[in-house]
């Protein structure tokens, strides 16, 4: 079950990967995520899932307004021949938490849940786990990304728009990409603001400008996967 709103206001996530579990057959391809939640959002498990081959993970935000599907289309392109689980939660408001309420709330405990069902149920590699989204979902996967940073090892993020980080643990790699015509979030107070912070906190930045507005070209979203994988 999501744990009291009150345990989640730093952003702060206990769920940890552990022992591998059990082999045994497990389901493939877009199924529910398994929470309690109605709208909890949905989980990719790669075709060529193996318990004695642990998976990478990606979590993946939708921008506001949008489904979970949304999150989950960002890398399901590249999940199977990567062997990457992907987790894309939905928003329990118009957008996440710190945007809709302007504070830490129930997404991020759906999501410490959802991490919870995944670490029990499949082996995934502690070194490949990341946290990612496209717009208010790359703002809120920064922000989780880098409260979380000893869970998070990378973060990528599409043309977001902020960073909201009461508290900042660990040094995880981030993956930052802007369309140079965005006209929802503008780069100059967004993507070129952002990164200076993060290179202030001594962070590796892998910084893309591209030549296009609010969108996810196909090339920088396969060269994120290329970056996390590598």
């Amino acid at each position: 079950m999501v744990a009291a709103e009150h345990n989640y206001k730093t952003g702060r996530l206990t769920a940890r990967p552990g022992a591998v579990p059990e082999s045994g057959k497990k389901s493939t391809g877009v199924q529910p995520l398994p929470v309690h939640e109605q709208k909890a959002g949905l989980l990719y498990v790669p075709q060529q899932y193996n318990p004695g081959k642990p998976a990478a993970l990606a979590v993946m935000l939708h921008g506001a307004g949008a489904p979970a599907a949304q999150g989950l289309s960002l890398l399901r392109s590249y999940a199977d021949e990567s062997n990457m689980l992907l987790v894309a939660p939905a928003a329990t408001a118009y957008s996440w938490d710190i945007i809709a309420s302007r504070k830490f709330g129930p997404d991020i405990a759906i999501l410490e849940e959802a991490l919870h069902a995944v670490f029990e149920n499949y082996a995934i590699n502690p070194e490949r786990i990341a946290i990612g989204g496209f717009s208010d979902g790359a703002s809120y996967a920064l922000s989780v990304g880098l409260t979380n940073g000893d869970l998070f090892t990378h973060i990528i993020a599409f043309s977001p728009g902020f960073v909201h980080t009461p508290e900042n643990r660990g040094k995880p790699k981030v993956y930052l990409s802007h369309g140079i015509h965005d006209q929802v979030l503008p780069i100059d107070p967004c993507g070129r603001r952002i990164v200076p912070q993060l290179k202030r906190l001594g962070l590796e930045v892998n910084y893309k400008e591209f030549d296009g507005r609010h969108e996810l070209p196909a090339d920088i979203a396969k060269a994120a996967v290329t970056w996390f994988m590598g």
